[in-house]
């Protein structure tokens, strides 16, 4: 079964082999979304949200792509028109992106529990921009995102748990198979 949508910037596919869906042994999955920074005062709203030009640049691009199956899941990170040389945080958060920066909500936990608010428990995506503003980061993970739970990827201003919110893409994440 082959399931996808395409609005605008934003790509999304949902494969799912071995089964058809709903948790049968041998599903996977991928998810996609990409876009092109804007302010959040553009004249056509995008998915990817720039809080902070001068560390994400308008028209600066990203992608995340979400590969699961039953074993657990990747999350691939890829951006470009960064400022060169600088360190992001990047984590995936529970909403999706608003006008806000605060929108997004706090970080995906597998376990909910603000004790546990580290690179096991969260979908951490930290990278460097190299000399030309690209950067890219990858995050495996043993288990899969419960339905509802996740809702978009949020760059920061520095790596790990600190650090302002300066651009956020909206991504449509899949639950785990198991979680159905």
């Amino acid at each position: 079964m082959v399931a996808g949508m395409v609005t605008g910037a934003l790509a999304a596919a949902v494969l799912a082999a071995g089964g058809g869906g709903g948790g049968a042994a041998g599903d996977c999955y991928w998810v996609m979304a990409q876009g092109r920074f804007a302010p959040v005062t553009a004249f056509v709203p995008a998915s990817a949200i720039t809080y902070d030009q001068k560390l994400v640049p308008a028209g600066s691009s990203i992608k995340v792509q979400q590969f699961g199956d039953d074993s657990g899941m990747t999350v691939d990170l890829r951006v470009s028109g960064l400022v060169p040389g600088h360190t992001y945080g990047a984590h995936v958060h529970q909403k999706p992106c608003g006008a806000d920066p605060k929108a997004a909500g706090g970080h995906y936990q597998h376990v909910v529990d603000p004790k546990q608010a580290n690179d096991r428990n969260e979908i951490w995506l930290d990278f460097t921009a190299d000399a030309s503003g690209a950067g890219s980061a990858v995050a495996r993970k043993a288990w899969g995102l419960r339905f509802g739970g996740a809702g978009s990827v949020v760059l920061h201003d520095m790596p790990g748990m600190k650090g302002a919110r300066v651009a956020c893409l909206t991504v449509g994440f899949a639950p785990s198979p198991r979680s159905s």
